[in-house]
């Protein structure tokens, strides 16, 4: 029983030391898939509190970040003062939805093309995954 207690604690101690950079691809208007995005980056920002997350949202997933509008709005919020994770949204979607800075749940950051700057995470190492539902 010691055996298996050592080795479930190596395991635990071993994974919270890993550390990686992972950007979340959100371009869904489906609440659900925003409060999936939001629920993976609270439980990985936590187990992994020394690597880095990135959601990004583009196309169609404007409403995550629009502060009257959010299903998640709280959560941003709270996710948003850690050290370990932003949210940015894509500045030519918020053209095209006539979105302004200030129309943005307080902390998210913007970038010139959502699409670009995915490429520029995985270029740079970072893993990868698409919110879908």
């Amino acid at each position: 029983m010691h055996h298996i207690q050592f080795f479930l604690f190596f395991q635990l101690t071993f994974s919270q030391e890993k550390t990686f950079n992972v950007v979340f691809d959100v371009t869904s208007s489906n609440v659900k898939t925003h409060q999936i995005a939001v629920r993976h980056v609270e439980l990985m920002s936590s187990s992994y509190p020394n690597s880095k997350f990135e959601v990004v949202l583009y196309g169609g997933s404007i409403e995550m970040a629009l502060d009257k509008k959010s299903s998640v709005r709280q959560s941003i919020l709270a996710l948003s003062q850690k050290d370990n994770v932003d949210f940015v949204i894509c500045e030519a979607s918020m053209r095209k939805h006539k979105v302004i800075k200030s129309d943005l749940v307080k902390g998210f950051k913007t970038v010139p093309d959502g699409i670009l700057e995915i490429v520029e995470k995985q270029i740079q190492g970072w893993g990868y995954i698409k919110e879908a539902h």
